[in-house]
């Protein structure tokens, strides 16, 4: 995750910041027991390939001390966070016999998390994920042993191998771990290691300090200011995401708020803003657009007729056709609607433009400013197509709704004038099946949408 944060990896992060404070699902649960065992065979048969040598106490306990205050240092991320362990657990890799280092680097993440859980802050039940998070320790520790020799005398390129295998033992197991509980794709993972380096860049100093634990034990807690300093950025750092996801929330709650309002003023407006919604998000969801992008698409279906609000009720229901003047009102709907949300701020100004443009037509001749082909946002044109079809679908002042057959035949006699002619052939793959949807709609799949899950979902018929 990068210093600013793109707009998954603040869904990420605020998922991850509620699920520390609640129990865990039966998904993740079952993905930590899983590390938890697999984590006590490893350590088994590390114990079976290296029996341990008598533990010298104060060096072992001190560094297990420090690792627990080292964890409650934690810089979020999309998945979790990271802490500053690494500067407590490469001397307790010295400190210690290599086949117990895995088990005390779970009691020391245990120490560290007792507070959270005597003060309520965090369920007793996430206990059980500190085994599945002293995976790293397994690496460095089967490294070592495989090579037959102690960290103290390993070479820097054994200490290298060392530290490579922690990473990958950590990366793989955390892969399997939100694979398993939070469905995570890869790629979405290996954006997040960038972690890897503030471990790469602690190690060294760690290992100064390492190579003195055995003959002065106290050493290890020289580290204790500098982990002080780094809990001051740490607080500092996850309150400016914790505002960057309440300002979010913000406008999303400003945009159902909106929404709402649409509704109450006009119910058939409401309900077809809703319906071009789970539309317009089904041709997103093929079109494979990035999460910015389906952000604004969502909020503009949503919102694309809130500036008829300020059109008289008379022009909105007037059964007939509209007059020149009457029709000039109407158009200004678009320029309200994004006047409005401009006003709140924000991504909702890229909103606003597209609710603007969805009048505009593919050959020029739309309003209100007569922009042409991709001069269109991608997202005011999915947004125009979806519109039409509901439109056309549903009963107006005007006219009764037109028949499937006759409304797929304006839809395709729009393509490449009024209507972007890829967006049509994607809509067209989506409403191939309406009229069996219509005649069961029960069967009718709800869209993926985060704001569907809040407003309800929506027809497409």
């Amino acid at each position: 995750m990068s210093f600013d944060p793109n707009l998954e990896e603040q869904d990420l992060l605020a998922d991850t910041l509620a699920q520390q404070h609640r129990a865990m699902s039966a998904r993740e649960t079952l993905a930590t027991a899983l590390l938890g065992f697999a984590l006590l065979a490893a350590v088994a048969g590390l114990w079976a390939a290296q029996p341990p040598a008598p533990v010298a106490l104060a060096p072992a306990v001190l560094a297990v001390l420090v690792l627990a205050l080292a964890s409650r240092v934690s810089f979020d991320t999309p998945f979790g966070f990271t802490g500053l362990t690494q500067l407590a657990f490469v001397p307790l890799l010295f400190a210690m016999p290599l086949a117990l280092v895995p088990l005390a680097v779970a009691g020391g993440l245990v120490l560290g998390m007792l507070p959270d859980v005597a003060r309520g802050r965090r369920p007793v039940v996430r206990l059980l994920s500190c085994l599945a998070n002293a995976w790293f320790a397994v690496g460095p520790a089967a490294v070592l042993i495989a090579a037959g020799t102690s960290p103290q005398r390993a070479g820097a390129g054994l200490l290298l191998a060392a530290l490579a295998a922690q990473f990958l033992a950590d990366f793989a197991a955390s892969s399997i771990r939100f694979r398993l509980s939070r469905k995570a794709t890869l790629s979405a993972q290996l954006r997040d290691t960038w972690v890897y380096a503030i471990d790469a860049a602690l190690s060294g100093v760690a290992l100064v300090l390492a190579r003195h634990v055995q003959s002065e034990p106290a050493v290890v807690l020289a580290m204790v200011p500098l982990l002080g300093l780094f809990a001051v950025l740490s607080r500092e750092r996850h309150q400016r995401l914790e505002s960057l996801i309440e300002l979010g929330n913000a406008y999303r709650g400003t945009a159902l708020v909106l929404g709402d309002v649409v509704e109450a003023d006009d119910g058939y407006t409401g309900k077809h803003c809703k319906s071009v919604l789970a539309l317009a998000l089904e041709v997103a969801d093929r079109l494979r657009l990035d999460s910015v992008r389906r952000r604004n698409l969502e909020f503009a279906a949503l919102l694309h007729d809130v500036g008829k609000i300020s059109v008289p009720k008379e022009i909105i229901h007037k059964p007939g056709p509209l007059d020149a003047a009457e029709w000039a009102v109407m158009q200004r709907h678009t320029i309200e609607g994004q006047r409005m949300l401009e006003q709140v701020g924000g991504f909702m100004k890229d909103v606003g433009a597209v609710v603007r443009s969805h009048h505009e037509r593919w050959d020029g001749s739309g309003y209100p400013d007569g922009r042409a082909g991709t001069e269109i946002s991608l997202e005011a044109r999915i947004v125009s197509c979806c519109d039409m079809w509901n439109a056309m679908r549903t009963d107006r002042p005007y006219r009764p709704a037109l028949s499937h057959r006759a409304a797929m035949a304006e839809l395709r006699a729009c393509s490449g004038s009024q209507l972007d002619p890829e967006i049509v052939s994607v809509l067209i793959d989506v409403v191939a099946s309406d009229e069996l949807e219509v005649a069961a709609p029960s069967a009718r799949p709800e869209p993926r949408s985060s704001l569907l899950a809040t407003t309800g979902s929506a027809s497409v018929a």
